[in-house]
């Protein structure tokens, strides 16, 4: 079995990003139940304080795992290179791995070594990425470097805070490294969502008129955008206009992708909301820059909302695509998409969204029991599909013999 999971990018790391999402998340919520309770618990292993281990993890930590696993199995496709070699995925998920295990020991391990372990994987990863976009390189693929740039100094910032190097580089380094994310989410979802809609809408017979409508003009802005967001939310005064203009140019691309047809088929409207919950949490994120709401909450909105709901909508349509099975999301799943949503919007809610301060602890452990629950409801569903071989494909009919009576074969 251990082969056949490293056989695979998506395999082996849509299982890491699931587990330590899972994982990850209810280690929070202990943390958050021994806070609640005034006992003075704290996480024993990590040498930097919980909140800012949890903001960590789930960006470098769960945020990683799921774009490697998508980059290793489309980056092959998008330049007809040979699938990523088996050893390679190995090393590569024992490197995310070493970092998870270097970061919860950072207590008892010089800072230094946890530091170079956990600044590793982006590196790698781009590494092979860059190797092959090489062979067939296209500006509209070699851009998603400049992302995984963004992250790794992203994570740099952090490190270099722990390090008493660069005091309140932590909290940038966080900020950059979620809108990374959230960048690649516009520009990957700018491609799959509509492509993907426009797919099954062919099977199912519709007129082309009716498929999902692209503007070349709105798609260049969308992609410029993306780009500059995270340098922007660090570097330079422009985040809040540039979050705005990227959720104004993102929602008018989404308008146009014929979201309603999706209504009944969890697999494609999973990616609607995704991008739905990034064009919203950007909104609320410039107007909290602007002084209107939390930046912490709204932070949080687009970590649960637009990264969770989309990586887990683009890991089950993935899984189930490269695996051979029908493209249809289990029941299980398609709760799990809904339950991501709701929580990006209790935490929005407990952390300055509103509601009265009595109910903030009521609301965060409503948030990590449902992102928790996804995740487990993603393993229920498709753990099987990650670690099984692909079912046989179903016997072709032979096509039958329509030459008349008695004619010989023969020309």
């Amino acid at each position: 079995m251990l082969k056949r999971v490293f056989g695979e990018g998506f395999r082996a790391f849509f299982l890491a990003a699931a587990l330590w999402g899972m994982i990850s998340g209810i280690i929070w919520l202990i943390a958050l139940i021994a806070q609640m309770s005034g006992d003075g618990l704290s996480l024993s292993g990590p040498s930097m304080a919980p909140h800012l281990w949890h903001g960590h993890e789930m960006i470098f930590g769960y945020g990683t795992a799921a774009i490697g696993g998508f980059f290793l199995t489309a980056v092959p496709n998008w330049t007809g290179s040979p699938a990523v070699r088996e050893r390679f995925i190995a090393l590569a998920v024992g490197a995310w791995l070493a970092a998870r295990v270097a970061l919860w020991f950072s207590g008892f391990v010089p800072l230094i070594f946890v530091s170079l372990i956990d600044l590793a994987f982006v590196p790698i990863l781009a590494l092979r990425i860059l190797m092959q976009l090489l062979k067939r390189p296209k500006p509209q693929n070699m851009i998603f470097l400049l992302f995984l740039l963004a992250l790794f100094i992203a994570n740099l910032l952090v490190h270099l805070d722990w390090h008493d190097k660069l005091p309140g580089g932590a909290g940038d380094g966080l900020r950059m490294g979620l809108l990374a994310l959230c960048g690649m989410i516009a520009v990957l979802g700018g491609r799959v969502t509509p492509a993907f809609t426009r797919n099954a809408m062919n099977r199912a017979g519709l007129a082309e008129t009716r498929f999902p409508a692209t503007t070349p003009r709105l798609d260049k802005a969308s992609m410029v955008l993306a780009v500059a967001l995270p340098w922007a939310a660090v570097w330079t005064n422009l985040a809040a206009p540039v979050a705005a203009l990227l959720a104004l140019v993102q929602g008018a691309r989404l308008v146009g992708w014929r979201g309603r047809w999706t209504l009944d088929k969890p697999i494609l409207w999973s990616l609607h909301l995704g991008q739905g919950m990034l064009v919203i949490g950007l909104t609320l994120w410039a107007l909290a820059k602007w002084g209107l709401g939390d930046e912490i909450a709204a932070m949080h909105f687009l970590g649960v909302g637009a990264v969770g709901v989309m990586t887990l909508a683009v890991m089950s349509r993935a899984t189930l695509g490269h695996t051979g099975r029908p493209l249809h999301a289990p029941g299980p799943i398609a709760w799990g998409y809904v339950m991501m949503a709701v929580a990006a919007i209790a935490r929005w809610l407990g952390g300055g969204g509103g509601m009265d301060g009595d109910y903030y602890y009521t609301l965060l452990f409503l948030t990590g029991g449902l992102w928790v629950l996804a995740f487990a409801l993603f393993l229920f569903s498709l753990a099987g599909a990650l670690t099984q071989p692909r079912p046989p494909r179903a016997p072709v009919p032979p096509v039958p013999d329509e030459r008349p009576a008695g004619k010989s074969s023969k020309a």
